[in-house]
Order: structure tokens, then sequence, then C-alpha cells
């Protein structure tokens, strides 16, 4: 459990620092659709870096994080920053003021490693379990 937190944390490290760098230095497609993929499998390695517990279902960490970006996207074409007056530039940045189709597609690209990574790790469970019994 331990050495998976520690392998989890090096991840969402990693991720984040390439996220901010994104947003400091890339343009274009790696702006528009790479931060947006990466985004998804850096609050799954966050939660699974604070939360090493795996649910009894595979799916169910990966689902909570694609929804919670989809209500974040759909939040945007709400306009939730302008209806809320959000000026500060950082968190216009992170919550984003712009919704997109395109985006909700690049959350689903990168959850699809989580909810592979979630079906490995439960099949190592159920296997170290039937090896103990």
């Amino acid at each position: 459990m331990r050495k998976s937190r520690l392998i989890f944390g090096i991840i969402t490290a990693a991720l984040l620092i390439t996220e901010v760098l994104i947003g400091m230095y890339a343009g274009g497609w790696i702006r528009s659709y790479l931060g947006d993929v990466l985004v998804v499998i850096l609050l799954y390695t966050l939660f699974r870096t604070i939360i090493p517990d795996k649910p009894e279902k595979w799916y169910i960490l990966p689902t909570v994080i694609l929804i919670f970006a989809f209500i974040v996207e759909f939040l945007q074409l709400w306009g939730f920053c302008d209806r809320f007056g959000i000026t500060n530039r950082f968190l216009r940045i992170i919550i984003g003021t712009g919704f997109s189709v395109v985006d909700l597609i690049c959350y689903v690209v990168g959850i699809i490693p989580c909810y592979i990574t979630e079906c490995v790790l439960q099949k190592g469970v159920r296997h170290d379990k039937k090896r103990i019994l």
C-alpha cells in the first residue's frame, strides 16, 4: 500500500509540473488537447495518492473523476466564473471559462488509462486474496 502511494505521488507531482509548464509555455494542440487529457489523469493519481484503498468496484473512482470533469466543463458553458465574479486569473485558468465538446472528448480519452489501471490493480488484489486463502 505504501509503495503504490509513493508511486502515485511521484506521478502526481510529475503531472502537476507538466500541467503548469503546459499552462505557462505551450500553445496549440498541446495546451488545447494534451492538457485536458492529462488533467483527469492528474486528478486520478492525486486521489490514489491521498486515498490508496481501492473501492470494491474498480470503475468507481475513474467514473467519479470523469463526472467531476464534465460538471466543471458544463459550469464553463453556464459562465460560472463570470456569474460569480471570479476575476483571479489563476482561478479562471483552473476552473476554465470556455466550454468545448472537444474538452469532454479529451477527458474521456484521459480517463481510459485510469480505468485500465484500476482494473489491473483490482485483478491484482483478487489474485493476492486467492493466494492468501
